[in-house]
């Protein structure tokens, strides 16, 4: 069966950051450092491996450093070239996009996830599209975006990555409803926002990663305020599946809540020791913590 292939990516920027503040007081969450390099860095690198080709970020005010982030800086390029720096350059010049690969759309006012997915509804146009959250860095042998296009090729629709959780978190998290389970891929019923405990219909969260149908821009036109005063994408997802299937897709990989304290903290902890270059040190620097 063939679909309308996934080309471009909208990706909330516009949130404050307020789980890890004081940290994002002055800095965009989305440019706090796993490692050695920005969180957004992570997830741009995701998405291009899984074949995304426009991203729309969806920014706020005080966001303006991340437009900076995927341009030139000319004076350190300089300083670099001049002093035969020139793997640390080729790595910065990697990350700058191609012509016309990134657009920048202010959320004008705080509305909420599914607002701020309405607003790049201009650049998106009747495509479906992924949606990334931002603050979720995903490590995968084959990236999480990637697996979720993966599936969407395979059964068209709209498509949710989940992850499992034990039965005593769902409370926590929106959870999905699912026809049946049996495998990784599954068709859903119905998702349920942080369930009282005990009575989650699944202990499948939603995580960070979305393909939607063009379709859901007409509903968030239209969609009133939700949980938190704000206009919530899951709302809109509600009433969509209505009419479109929806899927979810356990992928296979561990997420780092890196909009959360101790998640940044497991990202640097946990991507520190899986480097070639840097583990061994970071098994001996963090040694003396755990002996």
């Amino acid at each position: 069966m063939s679909h309308k292939r996934v080309r471009k990516a909208v990706v909330p920027v516009a949130g404050l950051g307020t789980r890890v503040l004081p940290g994002t007081k002055v800095v965009p969450k989305e440019l706090l450092n796993v490692v050695d390099r920005p969180i957004l860095s992570y997830v741009v690198a995701e998405a291009r491996a899984a074949g995304i080709e426009h991203f729309v970020f969806v920014t706020g005010r005080s966001k303006g450093a991340i437009e900076d982030y995927f341009d030139h800086q000319v004076e350190l390029e300089s300083q670099l070239r001049d002093k035969n720096k020139t793997a640390i350059l080729d790595e910065l010049l990697a990350e700058l996009p191609t012509e016309g690969e990134m657009s920048f759309v202010r959320q004008m006012q705080p509305k909420g996830l599914g607002h701020a997915v309405w607003c790049g509804r201009d650049i998106i146009g009747d495509e479906p599209f992924a949606v990334i959250l931002p603050d979720m860095v995903m490590d995968a042998e084959v990236p999480a975006l990637k697996q979720a296009i993966q599936a969407y090729d395979q059964v068209g629709g709209n498509i949710i990555v989940v992850e499992a959780v034990p039965h005593e978190q769902t409370h926590q998290y929106g959870v999905v409803a699912l026809e049946k389970q049996d495998g990784r891929l599954n068709k859903m019923t119905g998702m349920v926002e942080k369930p009282p405990q005990g009575t989650a219909p699944s202990n499948l969260i939603v995580s960070g990663r979305y393909i939607l149908q063009p379709e859901i821009f007409e509903l968030l036109a239209t969609q009133g305020r939700g949980a938190g005063g704000e206009i919530q994408l899951t709302d809109s997802m509600f009433r969509l599946m209505e009419t479109q299937s929806f899927h979810a897709l356990e992928y296979d990989g561990t997420t780092y809540d890196c909009g959360d304290k101790i998640g940044l903290l497991r990202a640097n902890v946990a991507l520190a020791l899986k480097r070639a270059d840097l583990g061994e040190a970071a098994r001996v620097a963090l040694s003396p913590y755990f002996s």
